[in-house]
């Protein structure tokens, strides 16, 4: 019944995927490409509106099946709903990023709140209860997820391709290690973004937005927290799966930053981008990127979970994907 949901989820995420690219070309928003775009022709964005609005839906039917807990569905929908409104207002016009991080911080807040804060944090052998002082490392840890999501999702497909490879490996090792309560979220976000990618494969005829990348950013984030509180180390299997995300985003923000730029103004200088330019295709990018989570990063997550060293398994997983990052010149002066 479950993955039933899922299919019907993905249904509706391709249906408002269609209904909102209808309101962007009625409404002229449209992103229009500069010397920092990846893309060539003007294209309509805010398509994550309908991840959202199918992710909610699916939400909703798995707590009146009694798959999901009320505190979890008010963080989940509560946090979503902010992000989303924020990122759909800021795809209408432009909202000063000093009150897009404040929202951001309140949402991050409040999914924590909902979902009983950082867990026990299993690694090196022990377990880590960080009590007071895993609240504000949890909330900028969800900040930092959900924008560096959005500083992602700059090429055709690799937003949405990386929300359903995610998920899915997760959901596997659910299952293989019997925690199959743990279901719902990733397999309605699985759904919601590959009804998405019906529409944003390459070459995309809709993007996803602020109003999409920040909100699977978070909730991607909070199926971290939620797993981690029943299953001490799952936490460490999120980390793992989102390497590719994390390693390039992190190292790109570094670099800008000790060179002095703001890291707030839109550029081209992740290593995606660099492989994306040098490539000459976008789709080369996102089905590497694809290959990678399932060839690597999911064995890395999978031995780690099996033997509970987590901490090994992290380290041997970020290594080549840093590597990966230095090669691909992350960081470096906007291609030309």
């Amino acid at each position: 019944m479950i993955v039933l949901l899922a299919v019907v989820v993905a249904i509706l995420s391709w249906l408002g995927t269609a209904g909102v690219r209808r309101y962007a070309l009625a409404h002229h928003l449209m992103d229009h490409p500069n010397e920092r775009s990846s893309h060539t022709a003007p294209t309509p964005r805010g398509g994550g509106a309908a991840i959202a609005g199918a992710m909610f839906v699916g939400l909703l039917v798995g707590y009146g099946c009694g798959w999901l807990g009320g505190a979890q569905l008010l963080g989940y929908l509560g946090a979503g709903t902010m992000v989303a409104l924020l990122g759909f207002l800021d795809d209408h016009g432009h909202v000063a990023a000093r009150w897009r991080l404040l929202g951001h911080f309140i949402a991050a807040s409040w999914l924590m709140y909902w979902l009983g804060g950082l867990p026990v944090l299993e690694l090196g052998g022990g377990r880590w209860d960080l009590g007071v002082w895993g609240w504000p490392l949890g909330v900028i840890g969800l900040v930092w997820l959900l924008n560096l999501y959005n500083f992602m999702d700059g090429i055709d497909g690799i937003a949405g391709s990386q929300a359903v490879s995610v998920c899915g490996v997760a959901c596997v090792i659910y299952l293989v290690g019997g925690h199959g309560s743990l279901l719902l979220a990733p397999l309605c976000m699985a759904g919601a973004a590959a009804g998405f990618l019906g529409w944003n494969w390459p070459p995309a005829r809709i993007f996803m937005g602020d109003v999409g990348s920040g909100f699977v950013g978070l909730m991607i984030g909070g199926m971290a927290l939620q797993a981690g509180h029943e299953v001490p180390g799952y936490l460490w299997v999120w980390a793992i799966l989102m390497a590719v995300f994390i390693c390039d985003a992190t190292w790109t923000l570094l670099r800008r930053l000790l060179r002095g730029e703001k890291v707030y103004q839109a550029h081209r200088s992740h290593g995606y981008q660099h492989a994306a330019a040098k490539s000459g295709s976008h789709l080369k990018v996102v089905l590497g990127v694809v290959g990678i989570n399932l060839a690597w990063l999911s064995v890395c997550a999978y031995v780690g979970t099996a033997h509970r060293e987590y901490g090994f398994a992290l380290l041997v997983a970020y290594i080549p994907i840093l590597v990966i990052a230095y090669g691909l010149r992350a960081g470096d002066i906007d291609s030309a």
